[in-house]
C-alpha cells in the first residue's frame, strides 16, 4: 500500500513538471495548490513569448480553471510568419495543457485581428467552472516590427 502510495505521488509531482515551467510559487505550508507560470514561445511567430499562470492543485484529480496570460514582443515579426498563421476568426491553439483527469484543458489561441494589426492570445479553460468558461487575453500589437501594414486612410 505505501508502495502504491508512493508511485501515485511520483506520478503526479511527474505530470505537474513542464519543460518550459519558469516559475513555481507555492500558496502555502497547508495548501497543496501552487501558481506555476510557464513561458511559451509562439511555434510560428517566433518573435511573440507568452507568460501564462494557472494554478495546480497536487494531489487533486482537477486543477481550477483560473488562469492569466501575458504575451510581448521579444524577437522579430516579420511578414511570413503572419502570412503562415491561421488568419480565420477562430484562429490556431498554440499551447494547450491538460488541467484534469476528466478532459479539462487550459488553451492558448492565436488570433489575427487585422484591423488594429495586433496579435490576440486567449487562454482558456474547455470546461466550464462555478457558470462560466474562465478566459484571459493578451495581445501583442504589430507596430514597428516588419509585419506591420499601414492601415489605409478614410
Amino acid at each position: 500500500m505505501l508502495r502504491l502510495s508512493a508511485i501515485a505521488l511520483l506520478t503526479i509531482s511527474i505530470a505537474g513538471c513542464s519543460d518550459n515551467e519558469v516559475g513555481d510559487v507555492s500558496l502555502g505550508l497547508f495548501t497543496t495548490k501552487d501558481i506555476k507560470i510557464d513561458s511559451l514561445k509562439d511555434p510560428i511567430v517566433k518573435g511573440v513569448t507568452c507568460h501564462i499562470s494557472s494554478i495546480e492543485a497536487n494531489l487533486d484529480f482537477s486543477d481550477p480553471s483560473d488562469s492569466s496570460i501575458a504575451c510581448r514582443q521579444t524577437g522579430e515579426i516579420t511578414p511570413q510568419m503572419i502570412a503562415n498563421i491561421d488568419t480565420s476568426s477562430s484562429g490556431d491553439i498554440v499551447f494547450k495543457k491538460s488541467k484534469s483527469i476528466f478532459f479539462k484543458n487550459m488553451k492558448v489561441r492565436r488570433i489575427y485581428d487585422a484591423e488594429s494589426a495586433s496579435l490576440i492570445y486567449l487562454s482558456y479553460s474547455t470546461k466550464e467552472s462555478s457558470g462560466s468558461f474562465k478566459h484571459s487575453l493578451s495581445t501583442v500589437p504589430l507596430w514597428n516590427t516588419k509585419a506591420y501594414v499601414s492601415l489605409p486612410k478614410d
